[in-house]
């Protein structure tokens, strides 16, 4: 059985790929856009709930536009879904990414002038000139180049990555600092660092690391529950973003574990490692 969630098709496209996997009135190719806001949810049907978000600058290959709507896959983690087609737009290569929790888009190389909007972490953007202090970006804005690393250059540990999101409010399918999920904050962190890491929990249960064990766990490990995962800061405290709290937060593991149990929500199912 397909993976919906992984599975660029519906009822009237498939990507060309899948061409004798699927059955589909037609296949394409696509048409690579970008994310041109902050952050754009990708949603499981039109007018549908959030699954996922794309931050500035992602890339979504576009299959079709249909009522407003555009059905694609992220190209990072291979998400499918709906983006609305206006906040859609021309692909552009990035020579930098937001590496602070998020930064203000200012019109003018200047801090006192009224800012156009933000940017959060790990938004990709490209910058065509420096002015001073000031990153000039391709739609015209500046923001401070402290705020900025170049494309190539990422973090090593996803555990201060995980710490620079603190307070971060709990978002279903949220995937930046306006607001985030358990699993949006690990993908997050591993992205940060150039990891691929893919979008919900039950996947990044079955594809990240090796099991280890209660006793042996450390900092950099993730614990999984069903629909669930945080990661450690040290042998006894994690971090997650997590509806309790309703924001990433430290939270220490034995606490986790009898207050989701209690919950209903079951046991740890897995400890993985990273290799």
């Amino acid at each position: 059985m397909t993976d919906a969630r992984l599975t660029p098709s519906n009822e009237r496209v498939a990507a060309a790929y899948l061409e004798g996997q699927v059955d589909a009135p037609r296949y394409v190719e696509g048409e690579l856009l970008q994310c041109t806001c902050a952050a754009a949810d990708i949603l499981g049907k039109p007018g549908g709930r959030r699954t996922s978000q794309l931050l500035f600058g992602d890339l979504f290959n576009v299959l079709e536009v249909h009522k407003g709507h555009a059905f694609g896959q992220s190209v990072y983690d291979g998400y499918c879904g709906y983006i609305r087609e206006d906040l859609l737009g021309r692909a552009e290569d990035a020579t930098h990414w937001v590496s602070v929790p998020a930064t203000h888009l200012y019109p003018a190389p200047h801090l006192k002038v009224m800012t156009q909007g933000a940017l959060y972490f790990g938004s990709e953007v490209s910058v065509i000139g420096i002015e001073g202090t000031w990153s000039r970006l391709s739609g015209g804005q500046c923001v401070p180049s402290v705020h900025l690393q170049p494309i190539g250059e990422r973090r090593k540990d996803p555990v201060a990555v995980a710490d620079l999101l603190l307070g971060t409010p709990y978002l279903w399918g949220g995937s930046s600092r306006y607001g985030i999920d358990c699993s949006g904050l690990i993908q997050i962190c591993w992205r940060a660092c150039g990891r691929e890491c893919p979008r919900d929990s039950d996947m990044q249960e079955q594809d990240i690391g090796h099991p280890v064990e209660m006793e042996d766990i450390r900092r950099g490990d993730l614990v999984f529950w069903d629909g669930h995962v945080g990661l450690m800061t040290s042998d006894s405290i994690m971090i997650h973003a997590n509806a309790h709290h309703m924001a990433v937060a430290y939270e220490p593991l034995e606490d986790a574990i009898q207050r989701i149990d209690e919950a209903g929500d079951g046991p740890v199912t897995s400890i993985k490692r990273p290799e």
